[in-house]
C-alpha cells in the first residue's frame, strides 16, 4: 500500500493547487475524489440511478445523468437531504479510491483530495491528513467566478460546509491559502519533508 496524504478544506479553497504542488515534489498519484463522483454521476451509472430514485427527475439532466447544479440547489440548503446524498455515494466513492490507489506502487506517495475526507471516511486511508484554507472572501471570489454562481449560491455552499475550527483538531497539517503562491508552496514543501521523514518509503 502507498503511503497516503489526505487534502481537504471547504469549497474553493485550493485543494487542487496544493495537490499539483505535491506531484512536483514527487508525489506519484492525486486523485481528486470529486472528479471521482462526476464519473458516478453519469448517465446509467448506478449512482446517478439511485439519486434519481431519492431527490426525483429535478436532480437529473435529460439524458439521465446527475445534473449537480440541480442537485446542489436541493442539499445545500437542507442538511437531511445533504445527509442522503452523502450516504449514497460514500461508500461507493471508498470503492472507487481504492481501486485508484490500487495502480500506486508500494513505495510511492498518493494524494486523495476530498471536500468531505473527514467525514466521509477517506480519512481511514490517510497517513496524514492535511487542511487547506483560506478567507471567506476568497473562497466567494473564486466560487463566484470559477462556478458562475451568485453571491448568494455561492454562501450557501460555503455555509453547508464544516467550519475550519471543528477540523482544526482532526488534521496533521495546516497549509494557509490565503497569502501568494509562494507563500503556499513554501508550506507544502515544508509539510511534504516532514511527511517524508516520518513515513520514508
Amino acid at each position: 500500500m502507498p503511503r497516503i496524504i489526505g487534502l481537504t478544506g471547504n469549497i474553493a479553497c485550493g485543494k487542487t493547487a496544493v495537490g499539483h504542488m505535491l506531484l512536483e515534489l514527487g508525489a506519484e498519484k492525486y486523485i481528486d475524489a470529486d472528479a471521482v463522483v462526476h464519473q458516478l454521476y453519469q448517465a446509467g451509472q448506478p449512482i446517478a440511478i439511485k439519486v434519481g430514485e431519492v431527490f426525483g427527475a429535478a436532480a437529473l439532466a435529460p439524458d439521465g445523468s446527475v445534473d449537480r447544479k440541480a442537485l446542489g440547489d436541493i442539499v445545500f440548503h437542507d442538511a437531511e437531504a445533504m445527509q442522503r446524498l452523502e450516504a449514497i455515494v460514500h461508500p461507493a466513492v471508498g470503492v472507487a479510491l481504492m481501486s485508484e490507489l490500487a495502480t500506486v506502487s508500494n513505495a510511492g506517495i498518493a494524494i486523495i483530495d476530498a471536500v468531505k475526507l473527514l467525514e466521509g471516511g477517506a480519512g481511514a486511508f490517510c497517513q496524514s491528513k492535511w487542511l487547506v484554507i483560506c478567507t471567506e472572501e476568497q473562497q466567494l471570489s473564486r466560487l463566484m467566478a470559477r462556478n458562475a454562481f451568485s453571491e448568494a449560491e455561492a454562501r450557501a455552499r460555503i455555509l453547508a460546509q464544516p467550519s475550519v475550527a471543528s477540523r482544526l483538531p482532526l488534521v496533521d497539517e495546516v497549509i494557509d491559502n490565503s497569502g501568494t503562491l509562494e507563500d503556499t508552496r513554501r508550506q507544502v514543501s515544508a509539510a511534504f519533508e516532514r511527511f517524508c521523514e516520518r513515513y520514508p518509503g
